[in-house]
């Protein structure tokens, strides 16, 4: 007993403290809408995100109604997190997507930027295994302002940027086209909602209507 107690310490110390330990908000969501399911006409389209794809996506899914089926994968998990993954290939194993439009960072606080940018070949992988003819496009994460004071940006911008910049610097080697919501939306604070996350009905316009470009440029 004693040389087995010995041998699980023993590989316990053997695994980084950090590679096993996962953080979590107090609430996690998971928000899927797939519309469409049984027509087979138009391209297939997934928005992945959080609550602000889920701002923008019923209006990208709108203006795209001819063209193509918009489904959204919103979600709290971050990169670094081994669920998004998970959530992530559940989706595509629903249906075959021709566009993948990817949008993460905003969440997942509780992560390093090491650990977020570790997580982006393990992403791809993903995406590549389960949707191995999809066009992708990373999307950056867009700024937060101070709640109820929407003319100053709120510290965890910075967090924003560095994030942005490490999914840009990665995009760019992957040859992934890059959407870059965070300069569409900057310098526009009155397009926020008062809590300085998220977005009033003009932003999520101005998002969607970035959104619907970028994805236009790759429709079959």
């Amino acid at each position: 007993m004693k040389a087995l107690l010995l041998l699980l310490a023993a590989v316990a110390l053997a695994v980084p403290v950090d590679a096993q330990s996962v953080v979590r908000e107090n609430i996690e969501w998971l928000d899927v809408w797939i519309p469409n399911t049984n027509d087979h006409a138009l391209p297939r389209v997934l928005l992945v995100g959080d609550s602000i794809t889920r701002g923008y996506g019923p209006i990208v899914e709108k203006q795209l109604k001819d063209k193509a089926y918009v489904a959204r994968l919103a979600t709290s998990k971050s990169l670094g997190d081994p669920a998004l993954l998970d959530q992530v290939a559940l989706v595509l194993r629903e249906h075959t997507f021709d566009i993948i439009h990817f949008n993460n960072g905003m969440h997942g606080s509780g992560y390093t930027e090491e650990a977020y940018a570790a997580a982006l070949p393990e992403l791809l992988a993903t995406l590549r295994k389960q949707a191995p003819r999809a066009r992708l496009i990373f999307a950056t994460t867009t700024d937060v302002r101070e709640k109820n004071n929407l003319d100053k940006v709120d510290p965890k911008t910075d967090r924003m940027i560095q994030r942005n910049k490490l999914v840009s610097e990665f995009a760019g080697r992957e040859k992934i086209p890059v959407d870059d919501l965070f300069a569409a939306i900057k310098d526009h604070p009155e397009l926020h909602a008062p809590d300085g996350v998220h977005f009033n009905q003009q932003g999520s316009a101005a998002l969607a209507a970035q959104v619907v470009e970028a994805v236009s440029k790759l429709l079959p």
